[in-house]
């Protein structure tokens, strides 16, 4: 076998080793055969909601399974193929299957992505919250700089954005946005951008045209629907209303529509202001504040399932997930995992799925870096 082959054969068989692991493989079979056992039960659609909750794990497991053994017969063949090949002189028969071992490859990269975004609630379309930290006109500026980038990977892939609220910057840039973000698996992949981020440039705010580090934070949590129950009691929230900021016309100048829901027990603060009715726009906030408690608590076990401390802390000096420095050099460092890219135009025009796609693999394989060094 060719040593190009061999590295291929050692990227497969790691990658399906990485699935049994992610899908705790022995665990996973037995409780395949519980499911498979409870819906032969009579009285298994007595409680229908109950019973499609199951037959959805049962299914999310069995494709699981199913296309790992898949995996990993493929390439017995193959390299059962390769020796035959190789035995009988035939290169044809050789050729043939290193070609489906490298296609082979890309199908487990693929199966990777897949498993990374099978989360309780990876496939919901994800709020975004993205706020400038301390600095003003630099962090503010900043912060508009990341809703950008956000906007523009979110429109890369098809995703749809809306602007719920949006408080702009005295001079520039703005305060603090939420965004609606609409597709496929968007919380799943946004979820993984929660946490600081810094810039280091020239400030185009400075006559002096000196060096400047900023801060602003991102936070994503997912959109919840009806068939998750949320309660949350009242008396233990405060309301208020205000008008709204930002361009809009005459409305947003003279009517209380926009809306403030702070959760006294968490802290939890939810606003909106993109309707024009007070009643629309307390109704999403509502949706929004049900939304953070359900995603505080994927938090929580998360947090326990891997011992992690949250990456939602103070908006500063390290505690940053990431850099952008523009000046001197140009470079975009994620702190987690160490990749890297050298092109910061790029990250901040919405390439950012190297950087997402590294963060799920941590998260579900492990395999961090000891440490990563911040750039200066």
């Amino acid at each position: 076998m060719r040593a190009e082959t061999e590295v291929v054969v050692d990227e497969i068989k790691q990658a399906i080793s990485l699935l049994r692991r992610h899908l705790d493989w022995d665990a996973a079979i037995s409780r395949l055969d519980e499911l498979n056992a409870a819906s032969e039960d009579p009285g298994f659609w007595d409680d229908p909601a109950r019973a499609q909750k199951l037959m959805r794990e049962r299914q999310q497991l069995e494709d699981g399974i199913t296309g790992v053994r898949k995996l990993e017969a493929d390439l017995a063949d193959n390299l059962e193929l390769i020796e035959l090949g190789e035995m009988e002189g035939d290169k044809d028969v050789v050729s043939e299957a290193e070609s489906a071992l490298k296609a082979l490859r890309g199908d487990v990269q693929k199966r990777q992505i897949a498993s990374l975004l099978s989360g309780e609630a990876d496939g919901n379309d994800a709020y975004l919250e993205i706020n400038a930290g301390a600095g003003g006109t630099e962090s503010q500026d900043f912060a508009n700089m990341l809703m950008r980038m956000y906007t523009r990977w979110a429109e890369q892939r098809g995703y749809k954005v809306e602007v719920l609220e949006i408080h702009d910057g005295e001079e520039a840039g703005i305060k603090s946005v939420t965004l609606k973000v609409r597709g496929e698996n968007a919380y799943g992949w946004l979820k993984t951008e929660s946490g600081v981020h810094r810039l280091v440039r020239i400030s185009p705010f400075d006559s002096q045209a000196r060096r400047h580090t900023s801060f602003a934070s991102a936070w994503g949590y997912p959109v919840i629907d009806d068939s998750i129950e949320i309660d949350v009691n009242e008396s233990d929230c405060r309301i208020d209303t205000y008008r709204a900021s930002g361009a809009g016309g005459q409305h947003v100048n003279t009517t209380d529509s926009a809306v403030r829901i702070t959760h006294q027990p968490t802290g939890i603060v939810v606003q909106c202001q993109s309707e024009r009715s007070q009643h629309k726009n307390r109704a999403t906030a509502w949706s929004m504040l049900k939304a953070r408690l359900y995603e505080l608590e994927l938090q929580k076990r998360e947090e326990k399932a891997n011992a992690d401390a949250s990456a939602k802390t103070s908006i500063g000096w390290g505690h940053q997930i990431r850099s952008y420095v523009l000046q001197p050099y140009q470079l975009v460092k994620d702190l987690r995992t160490g990749v890297e890219s050298t092109s910061p135009s790029d990250v901040l025009n919405g390439d950012l799925d190297t950087f997402m796609e590294a963060t799920l693999a941590q998260r579900a394989f492990g395999g961090a870096p000891e440490a990563v060094e911040d750039v200066e």
